[in-house]
């Protein structure tokens, strides 16, 4: 047997182990321990209302590397990417990944431990002192995800003698994290300075107020009016907190976030943000703010405690990330161009778009179903957008949110919004 022959045969046989036959699949199965008849049938009625409602959640696989041009579901040609949180393009930047192999081969894949224990490198601090200065904040902390870090927080920071005061539209995370807190909750309406001015009114009591807000609230790109938030909470003696996520990087003159764009850098003690997002797009989260806190939060926040450390590849791709973003703010400006190309044109052509001059632009159709059927003739047409519909918007309000990227060329932009056109005279939504 030649050595070629040989070779074959051991990569045919490797392939029928990594990739099992529809035999093998079915044989696992039907030794696989099965839900109880009762739980079944409850879990298959649930599954079949999503169905039935449009709001079916389809996860299409990518077979490419993250960036304006996909690949998608085996798709030979390039798809456009519009739906990605990659806003300053540096998921797949030379410079960002390079940094990534480098911190792997010198720093393994991974820490197998959580960071008090054996799971803290120089790189993490490293990291930690540039997010800082980034921020313009005394310290910060790293998480697995900005998810962990909102989790982390209020339980920490907020006791049953404190209260939050929180946006009816903060994002899941966030609602998450308060509800694992003992402090009093108050909700006011959406981006209402009003309501949230009787909000701090009946909470005077409290020890501690925390004003918790989205700086850009995802679901529609508006930006809070942290201004107007910032005179309330001095005016009662509160705090602010704002989410970040979509935001850092390339909000503000420098890229710093909205705070920055506002003008209340210096008026907001807490912020969140996340490395999955503009900064390299790969994972991680964290909370920068005074230095007494984030030691607190090292003491005593649970998914910190409990949860591996960020492994050496993500952390050198984030740095690298800010880095570039200490460096220069010439990435962070390309946006707003190309973010006004997009809604101008998608205006003109018939469209409501929802939102301010954020990145997030939806494209508002109304029904779940009608943002399904749009997406999928979008991607035929080589656009890869997604439809959002209910729980994770409002019922009622379901739309495609296009996100534009400063990798996004102008005739990426223009070809997206001709197939736009398109599919939308298809369903009877523009004329």
């Amino acid at each position: 047997m030649s050595l070629r022959t040989a070779a074959w045969g051991f990569g045919a046989r490797l392939r029928g182990v990594l990739q099992p036959s529809t035999a093998a699949v079915a044989a696992r199965r039907a030794f696989a321990p099965a839900a109880p008849q009762a739980v079944q049938s409850v879990l298959e009625a649930e599954l079949d209302s999503i169905r039935a409602a449009g709001t079916w959640k389809g996860e299409r696989v990518i077979t490419s590397k993250q960036g304006p041009h996909i690949c998608v579901d085996g798709s030979r040609g390039d798809i456009l990417n519009f739906c990605a949180n990659n806003y300053l393009g540096l998921s797949s930047h030379p410079e960002v990944v390079k940094a990534g192999v480098e911190a792997l081969q010198k720093y393994g894949a991974g820490l197998s431990s959580v960071r008090f224990i054996c799971g803290t490198q120089d790189i993490h601090k490293n990291l930690e002192e540039k997010l800082a200065q980034f921020h313009e904040r005394e310290d910060c902390i790293l998480y697995a995800s900005c998810f962990d870090a909102n989790a982390g927080l209020f339980e920490v920071l907020l006791g049953p003698d404190d209260a939050v005061l929180s946006d009816e539209l903060n994002h899941a995370s966030i609602i998450d994290g308060i509800r694992l807190c003992r402090a009093k909750r108050f909700r006011y309406k959406h981006m209402d300075l009003n309501d949230l001015e009787e909000k701090l009114k009946e909470s005077q009591s409290s020890r501690l107020r925390l004003v918790v807000t989205d700086g850009v609230f995802s679901m529609d790109g508006d930006v809070a009016p942290l201004k107007g938030i910032c005179d309330l909470a001095e005016q009662y003696g509160a705090m602010v907190f704002i989410d970040e996520c979509h935001a850092t990087g390339f909000m503000g003159a420098r890229g710093r976030g909205t705070d920055e764009l506002l003008g209340v850098m210096d008026r907001v003690q807490i912020v969140n943000s996340t490395l999955g997002k503009a900064l390299g797009g790969a994972a991680g989260g964290y909370t920068v703010g005074p230095k007494a806190l984030i030691e607190l939060l090292r003491q005593r926040s649970r998914p910190y405690l409990f949860s591996n450390s960020l492994p050496p590849p993500v952390v050198g791709c984030a740095t690298r990330a800010v880095e570039l973003l200490l460096a220069s703010n010439e990435i962070a400006q390309s946006m707003a161009a190309k973010t006004m190309r997009f809604r101008n044109n998608m205006t003109q052509a018939g469209f409501t778009i929802s939102g301010s001059a954020h990145p997030i632009c939806p494209v508002m159709l109304g029904d779940a179903r009608l943002a399904s059927l749009m997406a999928d003739d979008m991607l035929k047409l080589g656009v890869y957008v997604i439809g959002f519909s209910y729980p994770v918007v409002p019922k009622g309000k379901a739309r495609i949110r296009v996100q534009i990227s400063a990798a996004h060329t102008d005739e990426d932009i223009d070809r997206t919004v001709d197939a736009f056109i398109q599919t939308g005279r298809k369903h009877g939504v523009i004329s």
